[in-house]
């Protein structure tokens, strides 16, 4: 690893980066001045060396100043053994003598920005330019007026409609007014909605500048949010708006919404589709996929983009280092979630195994809580999904408690499955166990969980057929298999009804996947139910999917959710049940043996949770369950027979595949062609492509990859692969075929070195866990960058044989004992939970 840069390199390319000037130039003049008020030569500059203590004043500030010569700002710079903020109050008075209000504090390896007239200092990546400080000291927002304004139940009716209460249509109140307000699309808000904008409004007013609301799914966070973000852009107390989202379909969603309910008053664009003019909006919506990777929000934005900052189901989408993109932003924070954090309260940190998603879950969850203020649990607001159903607004599960021995033990012995979503948006399996899935997910015991299903499940109340249901799988190759035994059994039960349509799988991997969801919701997937004509619902009544149809998933109707999965993330087991709280009324119109039109209607009153993981038992702890199926159970001894028994042993053993033959190839000239001109002809076939460049154009990775795997990668005459172009562009590091085609068409400008991503992601981690005055930054810096790269550390920490650290080239027992106690358990928790190892090795 490289020594690290002196302090002095560093801070003079931070001011230069960040359009600061030490000479006049074309751009203008020098704005870059000692303390003296004289103007930096050359000569000094390079007299300085790294000791910035030695000066002739004994300390040397750099004085920056605005277009009027008038000081901005103070720059007190130490050198890198030194925490800067110790020279906090030293800074505070220099300040004050040449009425700068803000001050930069830096020793090269971490940064404060600090407005002097309030609060505290703040880490940052980078120095704020002349436009940012101007900007920041030109906005001056009033917490009064946001405090004290108003905000009735019609804040966003008013909008859409502003003399809805002129037209004819109108009676008077709500309830008389259904018909009128459903046809024109009308949304009022509901009273604990205006309760929840009015403890934001409480917590303005005593200073707070960082919110959260925990409120049920299906309690309407985005309209809630619609009129946040209303009260901050009318109050002028916002200039523009940032809502984050961490699913592709959910960035659509919610410009749908705001462009709904905020239309013609204020704008709303997706960042991917207005990357030269997102600044002509009032709101911008993306997910934060999106600016994490290559760290676009660094490159793309200004720290003081944007005043308001939403994060939608906070607990994913600031999670981790995610969090750095939501802190690199000036202005007020406001975080959405449906995840209680008692859903967690039960987990023991010391009994869980390193690694164990639980952990990382309750980690995750603990700093959502503390990025807004809420340290103790209570968020701005809470309203829960018990809270909705006393006051009529939700519906609660009937929860069925259908496990098996054989998931009981493999639940706790083998592993479980978890899903995240990637930078393309798609959603990645992860298991503990390797053979986790194929030791238990045989045709046996997918067929019992099929039958369970079908044998139990509600009924829809207007054709008594199978009622709509979500089925979450652990693997797409799972939610396959589920699928075809689905409809073999519809077939035997229901011959010539569905055809194969009665399951389908709705995964990243099929075709059309999202309009499949929409369809579904739209009651016309596969057709119309062919049990009554006329009536209103789909052919296919069961959805199989594994991640796709969590999040913001909008299904009225859906009377059955199946989990053949174990579940440890608490927000996709909050949002998995949330997908059948909603309220729905079932209606039928017919004619009458009179032929007089008649309606059939039934509400939806209950929906059913199948649990065959007892996830609900884990998050609600020891959960009451309203019925207790009795399963088949695996027969002892191999056989099937008496009691129903099932023999699970000849699905579940897997003996490995005898060798069966070895031959070498000798790879020719044509496989193994890397020279300086491969990245060149790589990069003319992709601009070539028109199918690629207008995904790229689209944001849709996930296609863009599928089709280089498929159709371009491993092809003669080039066999262009990514370790090939990796070495033809001389890059130190493993690349993302994303990353590739990115650079490509110049929508990231160079492969960072591995240098630079190191750089970088210490800066991420700095800014989440800020260090104390007493912590040695060099040491914390170099343990940090050492943990990532070489592996044999990474595992003498994790089994803590620090003795090997005695002889270790890299580093050794007196560096490590140079870290901070608290860090050295912090950044191996960090590392790993958030960072992308693959990323660095060579």
């Amino acid at each position: 690893m490289k020594n690290e840069a002196h302090a002095r390199i560093k801070i003079n390319e931070l001011l230069r980066e960040a359009g600061w000037r030490f000479f006049d130039d074309t751009n203008g003049k020098a704005n870059i001045l000692l303390e003296n008020h004289v103007k930096i030569t050359q000569k000094e500059i390079d007299a300085w060396g790294n000791d910035y203590e030695k000066t002739k004043n004994g300390s040397l500030d750099f004085l920056l100043v605005d277009s009027n010569n008038k000081p901005i700002c103070v720059l007190e710079a130490k050198k890198e053994d030194l925490h800067p903020l110790a020279a906090k109050e030293q800074a505070r008075k220099y300040a004050k003598t040449v009425d700068a209000q803000y001050v930069i504090l830096s020793n090269g390896i971490v940064h404060y920005f600090w407005d002097v007239t309030k609060g505290n200092p703040k880490p940052i990546y980078k120095f704020p330019s002349p436009y940012e400080i101007g900007a920041i000291k030109d906005w001056n927002p009033d917490r009064n007026a946001l405090a004290s304004e108003k905000v009735a139940i019609d804040y966003i009716a008013s909008i859409q409609m502003p003399d809805y209460a002129e037209r004819p249509e109108w009676k008077g109140s709500i309830e008389a007014s259904k018909d009128f307000i459903w046809t024109n699309g009308l949304r009022f808000l509901r009273h604990y909605q205006l309760s929840a904008i009015e403890h934001l409004q409480k917590a303005v007013a005593n200073g707070k500048d960082r919110f959260l609301f925990e409120m049920a799914t299906g309690t309407g966070k985005t309209l809630t949010s619609a009129a946040v973000i209303r009260l901050f852009l009318r109050t002028q107390n916002a200039r523009r708006v940032l809502f984050l989202v961490d699913r592709l379909e959910l960035e659509d969603q919610a410009w749908k919404a705001f462009t709904q309910y905020l239309k013609p008053d204020y704008s709303t664009f997706i960042y991917k589709e207005h990357r030269s003019d997102w600044h002509k909006a009032d709101i911008v919506v993306t997910t934060i996929q999106s600016l994490m990777f290559n760290d676009k929000y660094r490159y793309d934005f200004s720290p003081t983009d944007f005043d308001l900052i939403i994060s939608d189901e906070s607990h994913r989408s600031i999670s981790g280092n995610a969090r750095a993109v939501f802190e690199y932003f000036h202005g007020y924070k406001l975080g959405l979630t449906a995840t209680p954090r008692d859903y967690l309260k039960g987990v023991d940190p010391e009994k869980v195994k390193e690694n164990d998603p639980r952990e990382i879950e309750r980690r995750m969850l603990r700093d959502t809580y503390s990025t807004f203020g809420c340290d103790g649990g209570d968020p701005t607001y809470r309203y829960s999904l018990l809270d909705g159903v006393k006051d009529g607004f939700l519906i609660n599960p009937k929860v069925l408690d259908a496990r098996t021995e054989i998931t009981t033990q493999l639940l706790s012995d083998e592993g479980y499955a978890v899903v995240v979503p990637t930078e393309e948006g798609e959603e990645t399996e992860t298991f503990v166990s390797r053979d986790f899935e194929k030791k238990f997910f045989s045709e046996k015991t997918n067929g019992v969980f099929c039958q369970t299903f079908l044998e139990n499940a509600l009924r829809d109340p207007i054709t008594k057929e199978i009622g709509k249901t979500i089925i979450f799988a652990v693997s797409q190759n799972h939610a396959r298999k589920l699928t075809e035994i689905l409809n073999e059994f519809a077939e035997q039960l229901y011959p010539g009804k569905y055809n194969s349509d009665f399951a389908v799988q709705v995964t990243s991997q099929v075709g059309d996947a999202q309009q499949m969801t929409i369809n579904f919701t739209n009651n016309n997937l596969s057709g119309k139910t062919t049990w009554l004509e006329g009536y209103k619902s789909c052919k296919t009544r069961v959805c199989v999917t594994v991640g796709m149809m969590t999040t913001g998933y909008d299904c009225p109707d859906l009377l059955n959710i199946c989990m053949m999965r174990p579940i440890f993330s608490p927000a996709d087991f909050v949002q998995i049940k949330g997908r059948g709280t909603r309220k729905n009324t079932f209606e039928f119109k017919f004619k009458n043996e009179l032929n007089e039109e008649e309606m059939k209607r039934h509400e939806k009153e209950v929906f059913k949770l199948f649990d065959f993981f007892a996830n609900c038992e884990y998050f609600e702890e020891k959960f009451d369950y309203d019925e207790k199926l009795k399963l088949p159970k695996p027969k002892k001894g191999g056989g099937e027979g008496g009691g129903g028994g099932v023999d699970l042993d000849k699905y579940t053993t897997f003996q490995p595949d005898p060798l069966l033959s070895l031959s070498e190839q000798q790879i020719g000239y044509e496989g193994m062609k890397i020279d300086r001109m491969l990245f060149k002809k790589f990069e003319d076939r992709i601009k070539m492509d028109d199918m690629i460049k207008k995904h790229v154009e689209l944001g849709n990775w996930e296609h863009v990859i599928s089709h280089i795997q498929q159709e371009i990668f491993d092809k003669p005459e080039e066999y262009f692969n990514l370790e090939k172009l990796r070495k033809a562009a001389k890059i130190d590091r493993k690349v993302s075929i994303r990353e590739v085609v990115e650079k490509i068409f110049g929508i990231i400008p160079k492969f960072k070195s591995k240098d630079e991503l190191l750089e970088e992601e210490f800066d991420k981690f700095i800014s989440i866990y800020p260090p104390e005055e007493d912590v040695n930054l060099r040491a914390l810096k170099y343990f940090f960058k050492a943990y990532i790269v070489d592996q044999d550390i990474r595992k003498i920490i994790s089994s803590k044989d620090f003795h090997a650290l005695q002889t270790h080239p890299m580093l050794t027992i007196s560096q490590f004992k140079e870290v901070a106690v608290k860090y050295r358990q912090v950044i191996p928790e960090y590392i790993n939970d958030y960072v992308k190892l693959e990323r660095f090795a060579a």
